[in-house]
């Protein structure tokens, strides 16, 4: 039987600009690896930055919001198996994939929890502590409900597992833990990669678009930077990525070594380089690709808590973890002045790269999952009443509401 996916993005694909490109990437590989025939549609308009994907082999099509073309071209692509790019596109086109193709296995990948993530920053910007009040804001409304429609979602991170288990009681059939997906290190590439010495400043990267990394940025500078340099007086802090805007480019000083770069072509290049990586994050959900980024490149680092959620498990970070922010600036310190201590968090995090987030071993186990699901996708369903409950009504608002602004728009 012709395996057909159809994958509805938020935005199309930049594995250089974002951690959620990269993601994407990742997924695209392995479903290529099954023999599926890929589409990729998206109704956002495409950057510069954005990957060809008829270059791999993958369909591009562009799609239009609240419009019955969708459904022409649905119907004759026919998919088996959909997959929405976070919770966003699903409420867009899942009541259009359960209406003209109800047999398609229809799957939500969340990349984070967005409901995990704005409820922190709201606490963050409250200065109070997190709690299931900020938990369950109006983005989880939509955010559970959509998990509930989809026949299986996939979770980036071993700790949204437990929240959406324990905090908002999910069945765990419902959920699949995929994180990011790598080759392994061979221990040849160890020595092939820059030395301590061959290393110089410290580097943070990341996707301005994305909030978060703004706000860690902008930490940095006023209360973890200045701490630093004083110890440090000739290192430089050097700031990477993607879609800086005025607010950004605006911290660059070089009096005070603290330089905005803007884009990086390579994320690794730039890492490779680099004898230490900062990510003070002080919101946020999902795994943060920085720090990958920082592991493969034989780059260790000091992050948050937030930073390092769903990432070590009972391993050695691949630095340390510090939320106090003169506490952050020590061990930064500490970590770029000692070589024996550098080369023991180097090795850890090329011990867990290869330990928890083998490609091989996840793209199997998902791929056998799959195939179960679509054997048993009709149980599945009537096994699941809240999802649908949830999908009978949204096929009696969103559609009609959908319906309304289209014939609207026709005036």
């Amino acid at each position: 039987m012709n395996k057909k996916l159809l994958i509805i993005g938020f935005v199309w694909p930049e594995p250089k600009s974002s951690a959620a490109g990269s993601r994407m990437m990742q997924l695209i590989e392995t479903f290529q690896l099954a023999d599926y025939e890929i589409t990729f549609a998206s109704a956002s308009s495409s950057s510069n930055n954005a990957f060809n994907l008829k270059d791999i082999g993958v369909t591009q099509v562009s799609i239009e919001l609240n419009s019955s073309s969708f459904d022409d071209f649905i119907k004759v692509l026919n998919p088996n198996v959909v997959m929405f790019d976070r919770f966003m596109t699903e409420e867009q086109f899942g009541w259009r994939i359960a209406e003209h193709c109800p047999d398609a296995l229809r799957i939500l990948d969340t990349e984070d929890l967005h409901c995990l993530r704005k409820g922190r920053h709201k606490a963050l910007k409250d200065n109070a502590n997190f709690n299931k009040s900020y938990l369950f804001n109006d983005t989880a409304k939509r955010e559970i409900a959509s998990i509930y429609r989809c026949d299986l979602t996939l979770i980036i991170s071993e700790a949204e597992m437990d929240i959406l288990s324990k905090d908002f009681k999910f069945d765990e059939s419902l959920l699949f833990y995929l994180p990011f997906m790598f080759e392994d290190i061979p221990s040849d590439t160890y020595l092939e990669l820059p030395a301590f010495e061959e290393r110089n400043n410290f580097t943070t990267i990341g996707n301005f678009l994305h909030e978060p990394n703004f706000n860690a940025v902008l930490h940095l500078k006023k209360h973890i930077w200045p701490v630093i340099r004083q110890r440090l007086p000739n290192s430089q802090m050097h700031i990477y990525g993607a879609y800086a805007s005025l607010k950004v480019n605006q911290l660059h000083n070089s009096k005070e070594g603290f330089i905005v770069n803007g884009f990086a072509e390579s994320a690794s290049g730039v890492l490779k380089k680099s004898r230490v990586c900062l990510a003070p994050l002080q919101f946020g959900a999902g795994l943060k690709g920085k720090l990958f980024d920082a592991m493969k490149n034989g780059t260790p680092s000091v992050t948050t808590s937030i930073g390092a959620e769903g990432i070590f498990g009972v391993l050695s970070p691949n630095g340390f973890i510090e939320n106090n922010p003169e506490t952050f600036a020590s061990r930064a310190v500490e970590l770029y002045s000692n070589k024996n201590l550098w080369k023991e968090k180097q090795r850890n995090g090329f011990r867990v790269v290869n330990t928890r987030f083998n490609k091989t071993h996840f793209q199997k186990v998902f791929m056998e999952q799959l195939e179960m699901l679509q054997q048993q996708l009709y149980d599945r369903r009537l096994n699941n009443f809240i999802g649908q409950m949830l999908q009978h009504h949204t096929l009696q608002s969103t559609k009609f509401m959908s319906k309304w602004i289209e014939a609207k728009n026709k005036i």
